[in-house]
């Protein structure tokens, strides 16, 4: 975060920013809106897990900035109704292997398309 932070400073002075820089920026607010919480609503970690890793690892990249609160309801709901397994695996093994990083992969294509759905519905 700091990195980032860092990287958007310097970012409001300089126009011409390549790829990699505008990438890193953009996964950077990103993560920025995963680690917002209500005050008073903690997240469990299992799911603070999931989202995490979604968000460093670039799962979250095609999801709109100001979507990622929005989705990040919707993949809660995703979790509980139908994931309460992956939540169990991440809850005792306490380590991410690479069973539940497919896993978690798997998760958050399904929670994005049912979230694009939704969306798509509404509009």
């Amino acid at each position: 975060m700091a990195q980032f932070r860092a990287m958007a400073a310097f970012a409001q002075f300089g126009s011409d920013l390549d790829k990699a820089t505008l990438a890193q920026l953009n996964t950077g607010r990103r993560l920025t809106e995963v680690l917002k919480q209500d005050q008073y609503v903690p997240l469990p970690v299992e799911k603070q897990v999931v989202l995490i890793y979604a968000g460093t690892n670039g799962l979250l990249d095609d999801v709109e900035v100001e979507d990622v609160r929005p989705f990040e309801l919707s993949l809660n709901r995703f979790l509980d109704a139908s994931q309460a397994a992956l939540l169990q695996k991440i809850r005792e093994r306490k380590a991410i292997d690479d069973e539940i990083k497919g896993d978690i992969q798997r998760v958050i294509k399904e929670a994005k398309e049912k979230f694009k759905a939704e969306k798509g519905a509404v509009a």
